[in-house]
């Protein structure tokens, strides 16, 4: 409400004007200094991130992106780029509203935090990863339909991996183990928290060869209240674990209990295809070498060692008696 002066105020307001004790544009300037200071403020949408907080978070999702793209480009064996299109700050009303029906939305636990985080892929996405699993070129259609039972077992499967994804990048600030609780395709069952609340969208852009879409990870402020004092870059810096140095001996360790398939050939022989068909039991295929001659020991379709065919307690074996091929000694 404007303040009312009396007619005192008024006459000497008046008087310090027809002095010159008091100027005009001086009081314009005050005021538009003391208009500067201040901004408006909308009481429903209350700022419960700050900007370094949300750039926090744009750093774990650019973490997580790059483990995204590693690990689609492998499932779904096709060149796919994921990267941040933006993290923002907005009412759960005003993302529920902007997503169409059939949706396709994962509903995340966020263990050891108290609350639920969405996934949410739009049908370009959806459409394209699926064509890409069923043996397509990953070419997304924007199709007006409900998903099939067979679609969303095969989205949820995927939803499932990429949760393993989420460890690492949030490391830094939590031990976070997120577990799927459940799959909406309507949006309206998909409330988990009242609509004026605030929540951090981080937007995804995923492309698919020549197909683009978006995906959508929508974090409560309730969900993230327990850690948000810890979203800020010289905590994310400070918290980053020291890299670990090279234990060869362990290297070495693991290397040596690695399994590797080995055959031992007899010999070889060419026949007909008439003689293969007429094959029954009890009939004898004559092989290229002698009985006496060494067998050659074949890893990874390379002669490596040669060896005299025998029995030990009882079951078929070869000892080796020569050494072919020494690891990389040798030029291929």
């Amino acid at each position: 409400m404007a303040e009312i002066l009396s007619q005192n105020e008024i006459d000497e307001l008046l008087k310090a004007f027809s002095s010159g004790g008091l100027d005009v544009q001086e009081i314009e300037e005050v005021e538009e200094t003391k208009s500067k200071k201040i901004r408006n403020y909308d009481f429903r949408r209350p700022n419960k991130f700050s900007k370094e907080q949300l750039r926090t978070l744009q750093m774990i999702f650019e973490n997580l992106s790059r483990s995204l793209t590693s690990f689609l480009s492998g499932y779904l064996r096709t060149i796919v780029n994921v990267t941040v299109v933006s993290v923002d700050q907005l009412t759960y009303y005003e993302f529920s509203n902007s997503l169409n029906n059939p949706v396709f939305i994962a509903i995340i636990d966020a263990a050891p935090l108290e609350g639920l985080f969405l996934l949410e892929f739009n049908n370009n996405t959806t459409y394209a990863i699926l064509d890409r699993i069923l043996g397509g070129i990953g070419k997304g259609e924007l199709v007006d339909r409900d998903y099939t039972e067979i679609e969303i077992s095969l989205l949820t499967k995927i939803v499932k991996q990429m949760l393993s994804l989420f460890k690492e990048p949030w490391s830094n600030i939590l031990d976070i183990n997120p577990s799927l609780i459940r799959v909406e395709t309507n949006s309206q069952f998909a409330q988990i928290i009242s609509p004026n609340e605030t929540v951090a969208l981080c937007t995804l852009s995923l492309k698919i060869n020549e197909t683009e879409g978006i995906m959508n990870f929508c974090m409560p402020h309730l969900t993230l209240e327990p850690i948000v004092p810890k979203l800020t870059t010289k905590f994310w810096f400070s918290s980053m674990k020291k890299e670990e140095k090279v234990n060869p001996e362990l290297i070495k360790s693991k290397i040596s209990k690695t399994y590797i398939p080995l055959t031992a050939q007899l010999g070889s022989t060419t026949i007909t295809v008439k003689e293969f068909l007429n094959f029954e039991i009890g009939d004898i295929i004559m092989l290229d070498k002698h009985f006496k001659e060494p067998v050659d020991i074949i890893i990874d379709k390379k002669v490596k060692f040669r060896g005299i065919p025998g029995i030990k307690n009882n079951k078929y074996s070869v000892r080796i008696t020569e050494v072919i091929y020494k690891g990389d000694e040798e030029s291929e």
